[in-house]
């Protein structure tokens, strides 16, 4: 069976950071310590061994800037932050300036290019990403062969569907259908590999907050050296144009149609929404804006919109509003982050354009912290 290119990427990242963390350590005695020790206050205390390095630092999500670290005679290293919120967390070691991932935690964060773990500061009460004693949904993974995105290997490309406890195929009213979109350098499980998105409906569904509904997740790029060539290709405006427009093609002829033939879900716009975070609320907003006849329900959250001419981008917005009103057009960002500016820039030319337009801001980065929260919030207006 051959291994699909995304998935040998993020492989071979956290292969490389693990050589190069044990080539550091050898001919060291390794103490005995915890990695992490989180305290009742919610702080937690991080430490990293290295006798050698003559400087380390902690990256932990949501913190601006790595915190220093000091290291102790047995060359142990560690720093303690300030409380932290329940919630979950991504954090790697910078070690001379080089990224370490944390030899003692098994628990990795998905990603094509970043290699980081990831920890849980856990609640008092249970919190929605947590795996309660609820009903639960499935998670089914799909790979087909497209035509239309370049750069796979051997064409192949998947997706991810959630359908909710007590999914009945043969319904006799089929389910309402999300399509979920993940950002720039993520790949198809991200939101259930770090969103943790099927946990959080079934227990939001289990609490009667939000609709038994069908998600899917698909693999976000209509061309894969978007991602492979790194972050400099957002400064080429034709390239991210021509990876939306695969990715838009992708989803419509190849994606949803199997969707629909697989699986009980409704056809009806009404019943149909389309929501991303970053790259993929770029996406969803270009593809839910251009089609309004397919989606009436539109979430974008921290969407990449800063090199967007509005006027050209979302040419039909306004247009066909009267004759198939959006039912919702939900954009959010954190306060914390560039993209701020222009998410409202992108709100304040909607509202000229007399679009009704839900505009969220909430403190926090470029983070899955923000966007598991911007979900939560999201899913219980959705099909009402």
């Amino acid at each position: 069976m051959k291994i699909s290119y995304m998935w040998s990427v993020r492989v071979a990242a956290f292969i490389f950071v693990f050589m190069i963390s044990s080539v550091m350590m050898v001919g060291q005695a390794r103490p005995v310590f915890k990695s992490r020790e989180i305290h009742p206050d919610g702080s937690v205390t991080f430490r990293y061994f290295d006798q050698t390095a003559s400087k380390v630092a902690l990256s932990l999500e949501g913190v601006a800037k790595p915190q220093p670290m000091s290291k102790d005679d047995a060359g142990v290293w560690s720093v303690t932050t300030a409380p932290l919120s329940p919630e979950i967390y991504g954090y790697h070691f910078e070690v001379d300036g080089q990224a370490r991932l944390d030899p003692t935690n098994t628990r990795y964060v998905s990603n094509m290019l970043f290699a980081s773990n990831s920890f849980i500061v856990p609640g008092t009460t249970p919190q929605l990403w947590d795996d309660s004693s609820v009903p639960h949904g499935i998670v089914h993974h799909h790979y087909y062969s497209s035509k239309v995105v370049s750069g796979l290997s051997e064409g192949q490309s998947n997706y991810f569907v959630y359908t909710p406890p007590g999914y009945d195929s043969h319904a006799k009213k089929p389910y309402p259908v999300l399509y979920l979109l993940h950002g720039w350098s993520d790949s198809a499980d991200a939101w259930t590999a770090v969103g943790r998105v099927n946990l959080i409906l079934d227990n939001m569904i289990a609490q009667g907050k939000t609709k038994p509904m069908v998600v899917v997740m698909t693999l976000g790029y209509g061309d894969m050296s978007f991602v492979t060539d790194g972050f400099g290709a957002w400064s080429d405006r034709t390239a991210v144009d021509r990876n939306v427009k695969g990715f838009a093609r992708a989803l419509l002829t190849e994606v949803m149609p199997q969707v629909e033939s697989t699986y009980r879900v409704s056809k009806d716009r009404n019943d149909r929404a389309i929501a991303g975070l970053s790259m993929g609320g770029l996406e969803s907003l270009t593809v839910g804006l251009a089609h309004p006849d397919k989606f009436a329900w539109v979430g974008a959250f921290s969407s990449a919109v800063h090199d967007l001419e509005f006027e050209k981008q979302f040419t039909k917005v306004g247009e066909d509003d009267k004759s198939t009103p959006r039912r919702l057009l939900w954009i959010a960002c954190g306060t914390d982050e560039q993209l701020i500016d222009p998410n409202r820039k992108l709100v304040e030319w909607l509202k000229a354009k007399n679009v009704s337009v839900t505009a969220v801001e909430t403190p926090g980065m470029h983070t899955w912290l923000v966007w598991r929260d911007n979900f939560v919030h999201f899913a219980p207006l959705l099909f009402q």
